[in-house]
């Protein structure tokens, strides 16, 4: 190419002068005449012409013919070519062959001594062909061209010598041929010859000679046709010397060549393949205002760049103007722009779109499945995803990896894992699992429902699969051991994901929530150094954790320099959460109502931020900083029930100090503190504090706040502390403010009251129950019935359970053991038995203790075939019989005099393992 960019062909240099038949060519084309046959045939005017004689008589035509040039010698052996092939085609009973050929005797003469014999060329042209492909067989510099064609000197035209030249296949031989062809004397330099030895190079890309070739042609005179131009340029083209094919293009522009249709779609999917889409756009707007008139593969290939360039709206008007042209896009097109509009999430131009490719009756590939089942899982609209899913299986549209995997995401968001699971299955038995973001995705999946030993299994097939691990799939594996809260295996895999890169805020999070949840503080401050030490780029949630650690440990001093180096990245600028625990932090004790106005009127304030910061001030001591941060909290929007919750948070972590002096500072501020009250009495109640309770209690029990929750809180406290008569002094005070304790409380007093053996106490609270229409559940009815069969009333415990029916509460395993045990005192068996039916007709699964009192009942009663049919059932059911029930069924047997049947039981009791 360098001795082409020095040559007058390529420009800068001034435009070449067209000789006067190449003006002529290009502007005022021939229209070519079909040769036709006599008796309504007309005979071929060019038959025998082998151009090289120009003064030859032309035969009669009724258009004047312009003299013969190199130019319109290819014209004719094309036209030549067409004319034959058309006879081949024809050949058959329908043939319309000539009658006669006119040809001068010279030509006559010429044809019988070519002895063709009906072939295209002559035998002596035949021959030569042979004997210079003969030569192929021999090694470079063992054969001489000159003593080879010796015999064929003067035998051959200038037209036959064409001929040998376009027959020989290899490169070397055409080097040698050319070369001894322009020794003889019938030779004359021609662009024909010239495109011929060009087209032989650059199959087998010996661009070098073919460059050389063409400087020889232009040297030669002959000025390059359409034709050798696009030669050299299919040439460049073939074997990616792109940026001389587009410097050659340049100087064929400049030149004003109009080159063809397929010229122009070798290049443009040469340029494709190397994904140089900028310039396939470029040479597609220099046809197009050549009036070069596309074909649909230059569409298909032109559409694709413009959607890769990243110019979908001119993509469009190619894809409209193909359409009008009367071309139809390929699936391939419509894949493209489908998958463009999803992209920019276009969904209606896109199901447009679609349902314009199915009107064609075009079946759609998988890869536009794909890309619409995309925009379905982005748009939530898994109805149409899983029917687009059917429509493949209709058509058998094969699913891919990517197809199977887009699924899963689908089912994991429906929370359908078991189809996600088989899908998964399915896939693996296709062999389609290759990628390792199926495996990732079928772990989200999995994580996404809890299922962490799943995923960890999935995460475990693909290592022994060899299938590689990216960063993405170690933070899915992290995610699995956190879960599973194993420290060991996700500080394992941490640091493998470490060893790849700075890793992501999501995987530190994870990592430094499991440091707090297995309150290893001092892990956590040594990890929370060390990514800040590898710039680890914090997002929000990363720093929530971190304000986590330093509130809970009272880092004040850490936190302050945190928050700074956080503002000072300039990494979360808009974030509420950072500012706000930036304005506290730097509030001093005169500027807190001016910071304080600062905060609400600016709307920063975020209370997730206030609470960390009242944990930080209240484990660190300091007193002012405290009250002010939580007035701020207390004027926030649902600031005192976020208090109250800070308080039972505190209360459930266990520290009772730092608890004890928030609720204080909510009390001195006179605010309805109801819930931390409760929680912290509760919190007593636990601790068997039973002086706190009344002190906390008695603290607030004439205010405003004393309501509900505080009664519920004490009377629950004071049973915990194994004092339920004052709890039940303290549930008479609550009725008599007319207020009602909840049913799980009033549960819990009448059990420790009829434990403690306070029955009429007891049957009091049941009775004011009752009265005041409690909404009572299953645990409350149970403990009513079991504390009137401790008293002894069980037309009162029957009385309940009709009570319970009537009510719609549905009874439990543990209500109908109780009920017969009550009618087994009463002794009617009958009234068991019915209870017995009732479980069985309700479904309730029966567990041991149900049917070790059934068997006792009847043993009691003497209903000893009742009682052992009722053991084998149980036993059947696969409920093994513990001691007590091998006791029961042993005494029962004994009872009735059956020592033999008692004797075998308690060898099967000593087999079963029962001592």
């Amino acid at each position: 190419m360098v001795s082409l960019l020095h040559s007058s062909f390529l420009p800068p240099l001034p435009p070449v002068l067209h000789h006067h038949h190449h003006h002529n060519r290009h502007h005022h084309p021939q229209h070519h005449r079909t040769p036709t046959r006599c008796g309504g045939v007309s005979p071929d005017p060019w038959t025998l012409s082998d151009g090289s004689n120009l003064d030859k008589p032309k035969p009669r035509s009724k258009h004047a013919k312009n003299t013969l040039s190199d130019d319109n010698a290819r014209r004719i052996i094309k036209a030549k070519s067409h004319y034959l092939g058309a006879l081949r085609r024809n050949q058959g009973p329908q043939a319309q062959t000539p009658r006669w050929v006119r040809r001068s005797p010279e030509q006559m003469v010429q044809y019988l001594n070519d002895d063709r014999n009906g072939h295209i060329y002559g035998g002596h042209v035949v021959a030569a062909i042979k004997a210079v492909r003969s030569l192929s067989q021999e090694k470079e510099g063992m054969y001489d061209m000159r003593l080879v064609m010796g015999s064929f000197v003067a035998k051959l035209s200038f037209r036959d010598m064409c001929v040998v030249l376009k027959e020989i296949k290899g490169w070397r031989q055409v080097r040698d041929f050319f070369t001894w062809m322009k020794l003889q004397l019938c030779y004359r330099p021609s662009v024909i010859a010239y495109t011929i030895v060009l087209r032989a190079y650059g199959q087998v890309g010996k661009i070098n000679l073919a460059e050389e070739t063409f400087l020889e042609m232009l040297d030669a005179g002959c000025e390059p046709d359409e034709v050798a131009c696009g030669t050299m340029l299919c040439t460049y083209a073939r074997w990616g010397r792109h940026k001389a094919m587009l410097a050659f293009y340049l100087a064929v522009q400049e030149r004003g060549v109009l080159l063809s249709v397929p010229v122009y779609n070798f290049m443009l999917s040469s340029l494709q393949k190397k994904s140089l889409h900028q310039d396939v756009v470029q040479v597609y707007r220099d046809m197009v205002d050549k009036k070069v008139l596309p074909n649909p593969f230059t569409f298909t290939v032109v559409i694709s760049s413009f959607v890769k360039q990243g110019l979908l709206e001119d993509g469009l008007v190619a894809f409209s103007r193909m359409k009008k042209l009367g071309f139809i896009p390929e699936e391939v097109t419509y894949c493209l722009l489908l998958t463009a509009y999803v992209k920019q999430g276009r969904e209606d131009e896109t199901l447009k779109l679609y349902e314009e490719m199915r009107s064609r009756d075009i079946i759609p590939s998988n890869y536009t499945c794909a890309s619409l089942l995309t925009l379905y899982y982005k748009n939530r609209d898994y109805s149409k995803a899983l029917s687009l899913f059917s429509e493949m299986e209709r058509y058998k549209i094969p699913a891919d990896e990517v197809i199977y995997g887009l699924l899963l995401r689908i089912y994991g968001k429906l929370g359908l894992y078991d189809d996600a699971e088989k899908t998964f299955e399915e896939a693996e038995h296709l062999g389609l699992l290759s990628d390792e973001k199926t495996y990732n995705t079928m772990a989200q999946v999995y994580l996404s429902g809890g299922f962490y030993e799943k995923a960890l299994y999935i995460m475990e097939m693909m290592k022994s699969r060899n299938i590689g691990f990216s960063r993405y799939a170690y933070t899915v594996l992290l995610k699995c051991y956190v879960m599973k809260e194993d420290l060991e295996s996700a500080a394992e895999t941490f640091q493998s994901l470490y060893n790849t890169g700075i890793p992501d805020s999501r995987s530190c999070c994870d990592m430094l929530n499991l440091y707090y949840r297995q309150d290893l503080f001092e892990n956590a401050k040594n990890f929370i150094v060390q990514i800040i030490k590898d710039n680890v780029v914090f997002d929000e949630q990363l720093c929530r954790a971190v304000m986590k650690v330093y509130s809970k440990e009272g880092m004040l001093k850490e936190t302050k320099i945190f928050i700074e180096e956080i503002s000072a990245r300039r990494l979360l600028e808009n974030s509420n959460f950072i500012r706000t625990l930036h304005t506290i932090l730097h509030a001093e004790n005169g500027k807190i109502d001016k910071e304080r106005g600062y905060l609400i009127t600016s709307g920063v304030l975020d209370t997730s931020a206030l609470e960390l910061m009242l944990c930080l001030y209240l484990a660190s001591g300091d007193d002012v900083k405290t009250g002010y941060t939580l007035d701020l909290l207390l004027g926030a929007n649902d600031g005192l029930s976020l208090a109250n919750q800070l308080v039972g948070k505190i209360i459930l972590g266990g520290d009772t100090f730092r608890a004890k002096i928030l609720l204080d500072l909510l009390i001195k501020r006179d605010v309805q503190t109801q819930s931390g009250i409760a929680s912290m009495i509760i919190l007593y109640g636990k601790q068997q504090k039973l002086e706190n309770v009344r002190k906390l209690f008695e603290a607030v029990a004439d205010s405003a706040v004393c309501g509900t929750e505080l009664y519920n809180a004490v009377v629950d406290a004071c049973v915990k502390c194994g004092e339920p008569e004052e709890a039940y002094r303290y549930y008479k005070e609550s009725i008599e403010r007319g207020i009602n304790l909840n049913c799980v409380v009033v549960s819990v007093l009448v059990n420790g009251l009829t434990n403690q053996g306070k029955h009429k106490d007891a049957e009091d609270v049941v009775h004011r129950s009752f009265h005041s229409n409690l909404m009572l559940d299953t645990v409350a009815y149970n403990t009513f019935i079991k504390a009137m069969l401790g008293a002894g009333k069980l037309n009162s415990a029957i009385n309940i359970f009709q009570r319970m029916l009537s009510a719609g509460v549905s009874p439990s395993i543990q209500t109908f053991n109780t009920m017969i045990s009550v009618y087994g005192r009463q002794r009617k068996v009958d009234e068991v038995v019915k209870i017995f039916d009732m479980v069985q007709n309700m479904g309730v699964p029966m567990d041991e203790k149900a049917y070790t009192n059934l068997i006792s009942i009847y043993g009691k009663y003497g209903k000893i075939e009742e009682a052992f049919a009722l053991f084998s059932k149980m036993r059947q059911e696969g409920i093994q019989p513990g001691k007590i029930s091998y006791s029961v069924m042993i005494n029962a047997y004994a009872a009735a005099g059956l020592h033999s049947e008692a004797e075998e039981l308690l060898q099967a009791m000593h087999r079963g393992g029962c001592a």
